[in-house]
């Protein structure tokens, strides 16, 4: 791999006494996208909140783009390039997508420095809401729909949309395929390929063995707050890396590049 995008060292958290991360180090580069599995309380929710900004790190070094940082919050995060896309979404139902897209972040229009207040530009956040959706779900083209009424996969398309606004570089998805169907699954498969392809990269927690083996480049693997597999996924099947959950056992592969 070249130059990490991300890189931790030796990352701890713990909560009182109970140390829920130790000493992980990770690499994530830009362009691949990298599964973080393992069994419940493996560490891997805490791992992400510290890379998030949700929580601090106990201890340990967190360098993006070769600068080391220190997120205290998740908007440090997102300013910084990463956007976490958690299993709720974070959607506002009632509203459009271009009002999800543009959530926080309204654009408005009017005379700068003067006292009455600005008005929202409605007619541009349609325009580069579309501009977002159509790189993710050509198929959505209304952007003044109400997001209540999309499907489980197009509303990841539109907070991943929401992710590209805020030029996120690292788009970490939690659980994205939870209680998705058939169809609905295979729609956010490819958008995580189609982040892949503009050269993002992608932090993929995931319970499904399929979803990591069809979409993952490489595979970390937490066990009792270690990190105890980091390889690629290449050459793996959905049983071979259940396997490997369960027992914490695998053959290391360096990873690639």
């Amino acid at each position: 791999m070249s130059e990490a995008l991300l890189s931790l060292r030796g990352v701890r958290k713990a909560y009182g006494a109970v140390e829920a991360v130790r000493g992980v180090d990770l690499d994530i580069g830009a362009g691949e996208v990298l599964a973080l599995c393992g069994d419940n309380g493996a560490g891997k929710s805490s791992l992400v909140k510290v890379i998030a900004g949700a929580q601090a790190a106990s201890s340990g070094t967190m360098t993006l783009r070769g600068r080391e940082v220190a997120f205290h919050s998740p908007e440090d995060a997102l300013r910084g390039g990463i956007a976490t896309i958690y299993q709720d979404l974070a959607l506002a139902p009632r509203m459009s997508i271009a009002e999800n897209v543009f959530l926080g972040s309204e654009l408005t229009r009017g005379p700068l420095g003067l006292p009455f207040p600005r008005l929202l530009d409605r007619r541009r956040m349609m325009t580069e809401a579309l501009g977002y959706l159509q790189r993710l779900n050509p198929a959505l083209t209304d952007m003044a729909r109400p997001v209540e009424g999309l499907s489980g996969g197009q509303r990841q398309a539109v907070a991943i949309a929401r992710a590209l606004r805020w030029k996120a570089e690292l788009v970490i998805m939690d659980e994205p395929t939870a209680a998705l169907g058939v169809r609905e699954t295979a729609q956010v498969l490819d958008l995580i390929r189609r982040l892949r392809g503009e050269g993002r990269a992608v932090l993929l927690v995931s319970h499904s063995m399929a979803d990591v083996c069809a979409v993952a480049t490489r595979v970390a693997i937490m066990k009792a707050g270690h990190k105890v597999i980091d390889r690629t996924v290449a050459g793996l099947d959905p049983d071979m890396l259940a396997h490997m959950i369960m027992t914490g056992q695998g053959t290391e592969v360096a990873p690639a590049g």
